[in-house]
């Protein structure tokens, strides 16, 4: 297996730096804000031929009594107890502080092996000005620059020379292609993403708290349910620009957007005490654009009545019209209340983004379409549709050459994508389609 290593210390020293340079990546927002991180963040990184992996995580407080930093001091909590050694990052240039203090109490009591880093160090020198951090009693301190990569290489060595050897216990590697589905779930703030998840994983994974914006980054989780391998982001709510006042969030809403890009399905969580508003169409827009498979489930069922249930299944209709390819589940996360169903539709989305449409098959069923009913003459045009094929997938492209394409109108372009999405079971996936026309020789003549 590999060596897990979590990263600990009170807010702002600088553990989503370490956390991006260690796994070579920009995974974690970072930014002078204290309290940036919340969530638990995993990610892989490599010394040489050995594999580990880090695990980011929120500030600090052992001692948090209530509210968010209570959640936060939970998360930190269980990333010490996965890990196989703990990199307790401190400050070098605001010195030692109560809360490090507390921190070490916290990790001398607990025993697990500890490697005392005082970050921000670049151009200081070992001795002098680092002694301070010796009263923590956690042995050598070692200075290090997350952000000029100073010092990563003894850190990471000290780190997993801790580590006994896992040789004889190595994970086995993956099949050959076998695939993981990444699965974002996205939605406006406090709709429930995190509680979902966490209902997913029958753990308190993710930070889950009533207070919108509680998650600021994409957060991944691995999972795996029924042979089948996820890995569930957990986005950041999505606000209309107007809202977003917070530095913070700017960053939580570019990452969010990131995250949608590179999923292979997006799960769109409603909230049904709220009914469907514009920002829920702007963010079902984007995903439409972005060409990724959705799902559509609309979340705290349970605490609506039935006259709100039958507003918003209307609204749904009318507002999220373009996404009616998309399957509707109706769902409770925090009372675990039709969470499985979902399974089913997510895979189905999955399967019919990655739909592979042999030529001949598709060249049949435009013949069939046209032969059925032809596009409309356009002044001395009549587009003449030849053959089509398949130019890609997630979303699945259909590409139909033949002459005067451009002169096809929208409404026929709707009438082949139902042909298609009906012979192909296409079902949650956008389906493009694009019409390339034949140049003709004698144009210029």
């Amino acid at each position: 297996m590999k060596p897990v290593i979590a990263l600990v210390g009170r807010p702002n020293v600088g553990k989503s730096t370490l956390f991006n340079r260690l796994t070579r990546s920009r995974d974690a927002i970072v930014a002078d804000f204290a309290g940036l991180t919340r969530d638990r963040h995993y990610g892989n990184g490599r010394l040489g031929s050995r594999e580990y992996i880090v695990i980011d995580t929120g500030g600090f407080e052992p001692e948090a009594g209530e509210g968010i930093y209570r959640e936060m001091a939970k998360q930190t909590r269980q990333a010490v107890a996965e890990s196989d050694v703990v990199v307790f990052v401190v400050d070098a240039r605001s010195g030692l502080g109560a809360q490090d203090h507390e921190i070490a109490r916290y990790l001398r009591r607990l025993g697990k092996p500890t490697v005392l880093v005082a970050n921000k160090a670049e151009g200081m020198k070992e001795g002098g000005q680092l002694s301070e951090f010796f009263e923590l009693g956690l042995g050598e301190v070692l200075p290090v620059s997350g952000a000029h990569g100073q010092g990563i290489r003894s850190m990471l060595e000290a780190a997993l020379g801790r580590i006994d050897a896992l040789a004889d216990d190595e994970e086995p590697p993956a099949e050959e292609g076998e695939q993981v589905i990444r699965l974002a779930v996205a939605g406006r703030p406090n709709v429930g993403k995190s509680t979902l998840i966490n209902a997913w994983l029958g753990e308190e994974r993710l930070v889950a708290f009533d207070l919108p914006g509680t998650t600021r980054d994409a957060i991944s989780v691995p999972f795996e349910r029924g042979g089948q391998k996820y890995e569930l982001i957990d986005t950041a709510g999505i606000r209309r620009k107007g809202k977003v006042f917070e530095a913070i969030e700017k960053f939580s809403v570019v990452k969010t957007l990131q995250a949608i890009e590179r999923a292979h399905v997006v799960l769109l969580l409603l909230d049904a005490t709220q009914g469907v508003t514009d920002q829920d169409a702007h963010i079902a827009g984007y995903i439409l654009e972005s060409g990724r498979a959705v799902v559509l489930a609309i979340n705290k069922w349970d605490a609506v009545d039935a006259y709100q249930r039958q507003q918003i299944e209307r609204q749904v209709e009318s507002r999220l019209a373009f996404l009616k390819f998309a399957s509707l589940h109706l769902v409770s996360a925090s009372k675990r209340q039709g969470l499985g169903p979902l399974w089913k539709s997510i895979a189905q989305a999955y399967a019919s983004a990655m739909r592979k449409m042999p030529t001949p098959v598709l060249t049949r069923l435009l013949q069939e379409a046209v032969a059925f009913q032809a596009p409309q003459r356009s002044g001395m045009y009549r587009p003449k549709m030849r053959y089509a094929h398949q130019g890609g997938m997630n979303p699945p492209v259909i590409v139909i050459h033949g002459n005067s394409l451009e002169h096809v109108p929208e409404v026929y372009r709707r009438f082949l994508e139902g042909r298609f999405r009906k012979a192909f079971d296409l079902v949650g996936t956008p389906l493009r389609i694009e019409f390339k026309t034949s140049a003709n020789p004698y144009k210029e003549a």
